[in-house]
């Protein structure tokens, strides 16, 4: 190895820090004895060089070693009391890759070696294990900050004007014809000029990226792997199967091309927990680094872990090394990766102080004051699994949130459930019931009726029942509340009759979407019928259940993308989309028009015994800005309804803008008071001159 020279170093910033003429290497723990930094070749295999860190200060290990360059290939051994029962799980004998690591090289071998017990003993975790885990492990390489962003301008969309779109870096582009081999399914891909022309021409704003930090994509004992990614190995490095070249800088030029295109891109993170799992799980990182530290541990029994997520152990934000990591990451995805913002999975175990969620947690307060994610978008989801883990509604303001009642009561509106018209008209409101607090705005919604997780929205008017047999887990998986309707048959069919009410019905939900108020949310692939073939939790399935098919796009196809192109640009056209505010129901001015009033069939406004109606299932908007009314029809029966317009004075032109069933005659003279038919399963909208 080239000469080196050795110096204490300093204990901030933490990670692997290149300055030019070496690397300040820092890393936190509170309970080591003993850490030993490893020093590899470049390709991982051989280790050069072993270096004991001595120097501690104020519990970060440090040193400075002069001569090394970005490149360097490195790892982590720490020392310290094996004892499971009091909460202390140090193996030296596991070489450990450092939590702030910008980049990992090599790939998870699923070895008896990576576990820090003896995986054969009768005692388990308990027990302890001697073997080598170095060569079935990722290392992390220091890496420099060097790449070029020019003028590079990050979009910065209100929420009043963002259309997220979710997708899955890989399922994307995986077998898009126009995207060179070399870049499909890879994050080089995204930013492929045959991709950013569909996003840029469908009108999406937004690109909201399935977890994009590095995971662990296979599990020992199964055939299926890790999909969907919400397996955190990482928190600052890309993730590498999604890396074409290998280089960190790819994901910063698609960032700095879909910038130049008015495209933002957020991230899904997951910092709840990671991919160690529970006490039987992998020591690749936090575990053997400070286990105590970074897991919230059982307070009855140190040997097991708190877990409000499902799957293994809590992440301890209530440390403040563990809430600063986080946070750094946050900011490093920002400053350096130049991302827009960040969709939180199961953001309520984050807020949690003692296993309890609170509004005050360090990491709300955290993410509130900091200058840097004060100005990207920051969504929650704010559930998880724990104890009073429901917190929709309760983030502070400046925070975004996934809306599942938005989702469950669409779904169920359009199934044709009795009931439903109350809270359908809270939820397409904007949903004041729930974030009308603390000055929080109607964008605070995050409106979406398929996401990732759970039936897309073909499947969601194909299947009664979920269809997750090939996930291996006897369909025990995935939530039986779909709140789906097949239309008449199970599954795909060539009955026309069927297909047509399919059809009508995902026209109906999409034009609900881009017709609420609040921020719409989309599922790539909705748009263009994909299916799942009934599977609503295909987090395993890398393959053509979760990929998009581009080359099987029919015309039925193109003309719904199409459909839906054009849902959105009548929504950025509707200048009562960009309100901030909730409504309040009350007459807007000295006209009188309500900034929110409810309509039956009969051109009259709800009374009482209109929301408490059991068996009705269609109901109207009217919402109000200057110059400008929007009717907005809403259909649900599986008949045609006579619907009488409103008797509004000092109107004018009535202009039909939206017939999602195409069967309302587009020449029809609308005015106020004149009834029209409005079609089973669908959509109407009419904008009204004032």
């Amino acid at each position: 190895m080239q000469s080196v020279k050795i110096r204490s170093g300093r204990a901030y910033p933490l990670g692997a820090t290149y300055d030019g003429k070496g690397v300040n290497f820092a890393l936190f723990s509170a309970n080591a004895e003993k850490v030993e930094l490893c020093l590899y070749d470049k390709s991982g295999v051989t280790e050069q060089l072993r270096v004991a860190i001595t120097e501690n200060d104020h519990n970060i290990w440090h040193a400075y070693i002069q001569g090394l360059e970005p490149g360097q290939v490195y790892g982590y051994r720490v020392y310290g009391p094996y004892d499971p029962l009091n909460g202390k799980r140090f193996n030296p004998n596991k070489l450990l890759l450092d939590p702030y690591a910008r980049k990992i090289i090599g790939k998870l071998i699923w070895h008896k070696a990576i576990f820090g017990y003896d995986v054969d003993s009768p005692d388990k975790d308990l027990s302890f294990s001697e073997l080598d885990s170095a060569p079935y492990v990722p290392k992390a390489v220091v890496t420099a900050n060097d790449f070029d962003w020019e003028d590079d301008v990050q979009p910065q969309y209100s929420f009043s004007e963002s259309v997220i779109y979710e997708l899955h870096p890989k399922g994307f582009t995986l077998l898009h014809p126009k995207v060179e081999d070399k870049c499909r399914g890879k994050f080089s891909g995204l930013a492929a000029k045959s991709v950013i022309s569909y996003l840029k021409w469908l009108g999406v704003t937004a690109v909201e990226l399935l977890p994009s930090q590095a995971f662990f994509r296979d599990k020992m004992g199964k055939d299926n792997i890790n999909y969907w990614g919400y397996e955190t190995l990482a928190f600052f490095a890309p993730e590498p199967a999604y890396l074409a070249n290998g280089k960190i800088d790819e994901f910063k030029s698609m960032v700095k091309t879909l910038h130049a295109h008015g495209l933002e891109v957020i991230m899904d993170v997951v910092y709840n927990h990671t991919g160690e799992g529970n006490q039987l799980g992998p020591t690749l990182s936090f575990r053997g680094i400070d286990n105590e530290s970074y897991y919230t541990l059982d307070k009855d029994n140190k040997r097991f872990y708190y877990d409000s997520t499902g799957c293994g152990a809590s992440f301890n934000l209530q440390n403040p090394y563990v809430l600063a990591l986080v946070m750094d990451s946050l900011r490093y995805w920002v400053e350096e990766m130049h991302v827009d913002g960040f969709r939180l999975d199961l953001a309520t175990t984050l807020g949690r102080v003692n296993t309890e969620f609170k509004q005050n947690s360090g990491f709300l307060m955290a993410a509130r004051q900091d200058d840097v994610l004060r100005n990207v978008k920051m969504i929650a989801e704010p559930w998880d699994i724990g104890m009073g883990g429901y917190q929709i509604g309760a983030y502070p303001p400046g925070w975004a949130e996934w809306n599942d009642r938005f989702r469950d009561v669409v779904r169920r509106f359009w199934r044709g459930d009795e009931r439903q018209v109350s809270e359908f008209a809270s939820r397409i409101a904007g949903s004041s019931d729930i974030f009308g607090y603390h000055n929080r705005n109607l964008w605070s919604s995050i409106n979406f009726v398929t996401a990732h997780d759970g039936f897309c929205l073909n499947d969601l008017v194909s299947y009664n029942q979920k269809h997750n047999d090939v996930n291996g887990e006897n369909n025990r998986d995935g939530s039986n509340a779909n709140w789906s309707w097949n239309s008449g048959l199970e599954g795909m069919t060539e009955d026309a009759k069927v297909n047509e009410i399919r059809l009508r019905r995902i026209k109906a939900l999409m034009a609900t979407l881009f017709l609420s108020f609040g921020t719409p949310m989309m599922f790539a692939g909705d748009e263009l019928v994909n299916t799942q073939f009934g599977n609503n939790n295909p987090y395993c399935q890398d393959n053509v259940i979760t990929w998009i098919v581009w080359e099987a796009i029919t015309m039925q196809n193109r003309n719904l993308a199409r459909y839906v192109r054009n849902l959105i640009k009548l929504r950025r056209r509707l200048n009562v989309f960009k309100n901030d505010h909730f409504f309040t129901g009350q007459p807007f001015n000295k006209k009188g028009f309500k900034d929110l009033a409810w309509y039956t069939e009969f051109g009259t406004e709800f009374t009482a015994s209109d929301w408490q109606a059991n068996g009705r299932k269609s109901l109207a908007y009217i919402s109000y800005v200057p110059g400008r009314l929007l009717l907005c029809i809403f259909n649900a029966e599986n008949r045609d309804i006579s619907w009488q317009l409103p008797l509004l004075k000092r109107t004018k032109k009535w202009k039909l803008i939206l017939d999602s069933s195409e069967k309302i005659n587009p020449n029809e003279v609308l005015e106020a008071g004149k009834t029209i038919v409005v079609p089973a399963w669908s959509v109407a909208a009419i904008e009204i001159g004032v």
